[in-house]
């Protein structure tokens, strides 16, 4: 799979966030880090149209994000930092099975069907004793397992995810790394976690809006270290 990004500018408000950014990913695993307000995370919703361009093309396997956002959203999953904001179902189980409703113009899974794919889902990621729980009470990391299941769920080809261990203890980030470490989907992760992308194929580096190392993650993971005078 392919995203291309052509000259791609936003503009929020009276801020540039991000600026003449060309980029082609075609890679496995792909690592993002920046400072706080680099332009980072503005620059992972532009993976799967969460934010379209102010100027410039974003395009997911030849899909215009700016005006085919729905058909890139079914190939294209995210995962948030906090997921308290993407949990919406009151258990764990109907979370997931939440996730398979049928989208306009297509045919549900029968009942029994989407049950089974929900159970199957839930033992995957250990939270097969949890199924009826309430899913906001879930431990912090058992949320964010959860909240992956749930986009995993949909069969993405590509996962999206900002800064997903930051609100995470070390056993529950490493435990979702390296969940995200032995996906078979095409995985660009923004982090503050150097060690995350260490073994990646590839590690961008943005300051200031702009993309201003693009190496592997050994040399590029040195720069960032650099620029941030560390």
């Amino acid at each position: 799979m392919k995203v291309l990004l052509d000259d791609v500018h936003v503009r929020l408000g009276e801020r540039d966030v991000l600026r003449g950014v060309d980029l082609e990913l075609a890679e496995h695993r792909v690592g993002i880090v920046g400072a706080n307000g680099s332009g980072k995370s503005t620059l992972a919703r532009l993976l799967n149209g969460l934010v379209v361009p102010t100027r410039g093309r974003v395009a997911v396997d030849g899909l215009d994000t700016a005006t085919h956002g729905a058909e890139v959203r079914r190939l294209v999953g995210f995962v948030f930092t906090d997921p308290d904001a993407q949990i919406v179902m009151p258990t764990v189980a109907e979370d997931v099975a939440y996730s398979l409703r049928p989208r306009r113009g297509e045919r549900g899974l029968p009942e029994a069907e989407r049950a089974a794919v929900v159970r199957a889902a839930l033992a995957e990621r250990g939270l097969a004793g949890h199924a009826d729980h309430p899913a906001h009470l879930l431990s912090g990391g058992q949320k964010q397992l959860l909240a992956i299941t749930s986009v995993l769920v949909t069969r993405p080809r590509l996962l999206v995810a900002d800064e997903p261990t930051t609100l995470l203890d070390l056993r529950n980030a490493r435990a979702v790394g390296r969940l995200l470490g032995a996906l078979e989907q095409q995985v660009v992760v923004v982090t503050h976690d150097l060690e995350l992308p260490a073994a990646y194929d590839r590690v961008l580096v943005v300051d200031d809006g702009r993309v201003v190392a693009d190496d592997e993650p050994a040399p590029a993971l040195a720069f960032y270290r650099r620029l941030m005078g560390a």
